[in-house]
């Protein structure tokens, strides 16, 4: 099979593409700019895509491209219904990343509730060193022990972030559109109130974008942590930002952003160096060992579309 991978670099230097190169010819290409996704797609059967935009206008008129594989488990930068209509199969990879992802969660919670930014920046800055004391405890930080932690999105990662969170020693509360029996979901209003810690874990679809309104984040407990590991555009970035600012927020972490990388007028490159913010590179993901599960079921969906199998298969809109 013809393999085209058009943004090989958003996978990692380090990951040995060997999985794909079994299965056929691949052209890999580091980044791929939208003028030239069409060109770079002709005559491939595959593409591989992580954060590349796919849809008929630079699809159409390909008649050899018959799967699109997607190196991430959101599918919202695939127009699926169009590739649907056109014969193109889609296929997503589940659940890779889940310990990733939770790991990053709770590393962004306990730096933000132990305030390490002031007191890491206590020390590089020289001020403890020349200071009266042999200990600084301002800001006042809290044990994590008797918070609520609340989780938005209670699929498998947001799961193991309150497996994480109760190991802790906190309270967890949920939001899903559907919950099921048993699990401790509440209103989003609920969540919005009560939550110490409030992490974000929804696939973006438009009943999700801006879920997280102004009001709505007006609405979170006075000094909440807030933590979006999902997708940029579930939440108003100018309203989180604000809330940083002005300190009604406890702390804000952000990973995953409405326009990646984000550029200097956005909301978030004022704030950057709080130190109650805490934003990461959309690396939440992006463990080794995930990134080589990713692979590694990518190259399982090549076979199984090969076989003519449906796995991991996308039917509609997310």
């Amino acid at each position: 099979m013809n393999i085209a991978v058009l943004d090989a670099a958003t996978l990692g230097a380090d990951l040995e593409l060997s999985p794909l190169r079994e299965l056929g010819e691949v052209a890999v290409y580091d980044a791929t700019p939208p003028e030239l996704v069409r060109s770079r797609l002709l005559g491939a059967e595959v593409a591989v895509i992580n954060k590349v935009r796919l849809n008929g206008e630079n699809l159409r008129d390909n008649p050899s491209l018959k799967l699109i594989c997607l190196a991430a488990t959101g599918y919202d930068n695939v127009d699926v219904d169009w590739c649907r209509r056109a014969g193109v199969a889609v296929c997503n990879v589940a659940g890779y990343s889940t310990d990733s992802v939770a790991q990053l969660t709770a590393a962004m919670a306990l730096y933000l509730v132990n305030r390490l930014g002031s007191y890491t920046a206590a020390v590089r800055s020289g001020g403890y060193t020349h200071g009266p004391t042999a200990n600084l405890l301002t800001p006042v930080y809290h044990e994590l022990r008797g918070m609520t932690w609340g989780v938005a999105g209670y699929g498998r990662i947001g799961r193991r972030v309150g497996e994480i969170a109760e190991a802790l020693g906190c309270r967890v509360l949920a939001w899903r559109k559907h919950p099921a029996p048993g699990e401790p979901c509440v209103t989003l209003e609920e969540l919005c109130g009560a939550s110490d810690i409030l992490s974000v874990h929804l696939p973006l679809t438009e009943e999700t974008r801006g879920l997280f309104s102004e009001a709505r984040i007006r609405s979170l407990k006075e000094g909440c942590v807030f933590i979006n590991v999902a997708r940029g555009a579930v939440a108003d970035e100018a309203a989180l930002a604000a809330a940083a600012a002005e300190g009604r927020l406890g702390g804000l972490g952000v990973d995953v952003y409405s326009t990646e990388p984000f550029p200097e007028d956005h909301p978030f490159y004022a704030v950057r160096e709080l130190p109650q913010v805490c934003l990461t590179p959309h690396v939440a993901w992006g463990a080794l060992e995930a990134r080589r599960r990713c692979l590694a079921e990518i190259a399982e969906n090549i076979r199984a579309f090969r076989r003519g199998e449906r796995r991991n298969r996308v039917e509609g809109r997310p």
